[in-house]
């Protein structure tokens, strides 16, 4: 035990004593995962002097950002760099989304890390069309690939917008498919995540929507590497699954229910994973191994924080993961870019405290402590 106490708010709105817990001890892996591909969907560190409200230009803190992806990669995680996670769509522009992607790939090369970046529509303005959709998507492929990592093809609000139906969806992934100069990891993420992104495939009924996607997956094998499926729902993904081309993964982008999904052979591209690095590896190494009782003993205290972090809306997540950071001494501020630290209340953040803790995530839980109460005094908690 760690014998540190602090006081935290209670649900009647009076405080109460806390003691936390000892830090886990956790191994970093000394060989590649064997038994899965698991990529970690990184955040952005925003600049805290940076004008970083709604509405403005991303001003990322770099250092921290690139040593934020090193701490994943010393894990033996691949980033999943560029994704919501990132704060597609909500906060992270199109210029600033190019130099991450540059910057990142560069030091993944230095480091030995693999990363798979985004490519999606994100930089368009005014009236869409198919065309230009399509063109949009073409623009940021060539960036992804110029820089040297993966390409993930993510769902396009815009897209979603023009689409009339599954036609519509086959005539840009046909298009790009054709053109992509590796095989792609596409990208369906439900409307808890992104609101805009319902009915994706051309289809309200996700069964429907299954038949679109895999028929395109059967048409294009050779030039998809894999599916990310952020739906939230077990029972889907595990039909989906055999589904699929031989040779052509499901990365399970469930963040709630990925240690069976993985466990029943889903890879993984999860943001969780950012928060959790350390047990997400000691877990893959565990499996590797064979041995399934270690590897559910490291992710089962995870499962409730992650719940938590992914709480409704859930589209916020990415407060949680900032947060998680911060308190983890990998980044100086909880600040996010266009101010999204606002975007989860002092409960919900008591809450994620408390379970990222018992899971034994704080690598210095004095420095989690400390940073903690400052937080619970800027909110006027004394």
């Amino acid at each position: 035990m760690t014998g540190l106490d602090l006081r935290l708010p209670g649900a009647d709105g009076g405080l109460r004593t806390y003691t936390m817990s000892p830090p886990g001890s956790w191994e970093r892996p000394t060989a590649p995962f064997t038994s899965r591909v698991a990529f970690a969907a990184a955040h952005v560190v925003a600049d805290p002097l940076g004008e970083n409200r709604p509405g403005a230009p991303a001003v990322v803190d770099w250092e921290h950002t690139l040593a934020f992806r090193r701490h994943l990669w010393s894990y033996g995680l691949g980033v999943a760099e560029a994704m919501d996670t990132a704060q597609r769509g909500m906060g992270l522009d199109w210029a600033a989304t190019q130099e991450l992607i540059r910057r990142s790939a560069a030091e993944a090369r230095a480091a030995g890390g693999r990363i798979a970046a985004g490519a999606g529509t994100d930089h368009l303005t005014g009236p869409a069309s198919l065309d230009t959709v399509a063109a949009a998507y073409e623009e940021q492929l060539g960036v992804v690939e110029d820089a040297g990592a993966q390409v993930i093809l993510m769902a396009s609000r815009q897209l979603a917008a023009v689409a009339t139906g599954p036609d519509d969806y086959r005539k840009v992934y046909d298009r790009l498919l054709a053109q992509a100069s590796a095989p792609v990891i596409l990208h369906w993420l439900g409307p808890m995540f992104d609101p805009a992104l319902a009915g994706y495939w051309g289809a309200d009924d996700v069964g429907v929507a299954a038949d679109h996607v895999v028929a395109l997956i059967e048409d294009h094998a050779a030039k998809v590497d894999g599916i990310k499926v952020s739906l939230l729902d077990a029972a889907f993904e595990e039909a989906l699954r055999p589904r699929l081309p031989s040779g052509v993964r499901l990365y399970t982008g469930d963040d709630f229910n990925y240690p069976a999904l993985i466990r029943g052979s889903s890879d993984a591209l999860l943001g969780i994973f950012a928060a959790i690095a350390p047990a997400a590896s000691a877990a893959l190494q565990a499996l590797d191994r064979g041995d399934v009782a270690a590897y559910e003993a490291a992710f089962a205290p995870t499962v409730p924080l992650a719940r938590q972090v992914f709480g409704e809306p859930t589209y916020y997540y990415k407060a949680g993961i900032a947060f998680l950071a911060w308190l983890s001494g990998l980044q100086p501020g909880f600040v996010m870019v266009g101010g999204l630290q606002s975007a989860r209340s002092l409960p919900h953040l008591v809450r994620t405290f408390e379970l990222a803790d018992a899971a034994g995530l704080f690598p210095d839980p004095a420095l989690a402590a400390a940073r903690f109460t400052s937080l619970l005094s800027a909110y006027g908690v004394v």
